[in-house]
């Protein structure tokens, strides 16, 4: 098993297609599938669902996981040694709310450290961990708490949210001309369900109507501007969301009965940080900037 044939392997999982790696690695697209066919002939399986994008069978997960270790030691030697080799970053998953919040001071931390670099994938916390199992990342923030196998769980600290909308919205709720079961509601993307998990939290089980007005708006500062603008309410970090509070652009919901007034008004989502169980001085140093970044804006 050549390490040409597994480096292929990552960049067609990385890019997606057969087309796309053949660009980022500098040679023609019959090169690459001819390499990926001899990997295949050797170890008398099939890696690649040839699918768009492309996804790895249970056999290519397990090449996909040892080649990503395998660029981690070499990118630690080339590290240590001083070299001008480029040095492959390390890929992690991290949901949309933690990058926009409270895992911006990573960045800065990592400076002192990462000399490859970061390769952030953008996932729903709920749903990182497929990345994690398939070895497209070696480390993900996820609401999971058991760890995947090969893999370590570490409790961050709970992301607290609170449910908020624009204050004509908010009336209309208050005044009864809308019910939490049909007001307007902005996400995400179809993976975001904390509306749901709030309302269970404070409501029980709160039947949605079938024409709820939804706003989609996949990206982080996009839902902010959505609900300043009427378009609908919105489960958001409270960091986030608290300038808005102060301006008057936003309303501090209360969906509490009153069988629960004695719980907070808010969510609050335990955060984990999973990562493989390797001996890795740069993976050990990211894990450490995570840690202190929750430990400065997370709730214990």
């Amino acid at each position: 098993m050549f390490p040409r044939h597994l480096d292929t392997l990552l960049a067609i999982v990385d890019e997606g297609s057969f087309d796309a790696a053949a660009a980022s690695l500098g040679v023609s697209a019959s090169a690459v599938s001819q390499r990926v066919k001899t990997l295949e002939a050797e170890i008398g399986r099939i890696v690649l669902r040839r699918t768009t994008p492309v996804s790895v069978t249970p056999a290519g997960e397990v090449l996909v996981q040892t080649a990503r270790r395998m660029q981690l030691l070499e990118a630690e030697a080339t590290m240590q040694l001083g070299s001008a080799l480029s040095a492959v970053p390390l890929s992690v998953v991290v949901n949309a709310d933690s990058l926009g919040t409270w895992f911006r001071p990573v960045y800065a931390m990592s400076q002192e450290f990462m000399g490859p670099g970061l390769r952030l994938r953008l996932e729903d916390e709920r749903h990182s961990l497929r990345l994690l199992q398939r070895g497209d990342c070696m480390g993900a923030v996820t609401t999971e708490e058991t760890p995947v196998t090969g893999c370590q769980s570490e409790f961050l600290g709970y992301h607290r949210y609170l449910a908020v909308a624009a204050p004509s919205l908010a009336a209309q709720l208050q005044d009864g001309a809308y019910g939490w079961g049909n007001l307007p509601y902005v996400r995400f993307n179809k993976k975001d369900t904390l509306e749901v998990e709030y309302l269970r939290r404070h409501r029980g089980e709160v039947q949605i109507s079938p024409n709820r007005r939804e706003t989609h708006v996949p990206y982080f500062d996009g839902i902010n501007d959505a609900v300043a603008a009427g378009l609908g309410w919105a489960v958001v970090p409270e960091s986030a969301c608290r300038p808005h509070i102060e301006r008057g652009e936003f309303v501090v919901l209360d969906g509490r009965l009153p069988t629960t007034k004695s719980q907070p008004n808010w969510l609050d989502v335990p955060l984990y940080w999973q990562r493989w169980k390797v001996e890795s001085e740069l993976l050990e140093k990211l894990t450490d900037a995570i840690h202190a970044a929750a430990a400065q804006n997370l709730h214990g």
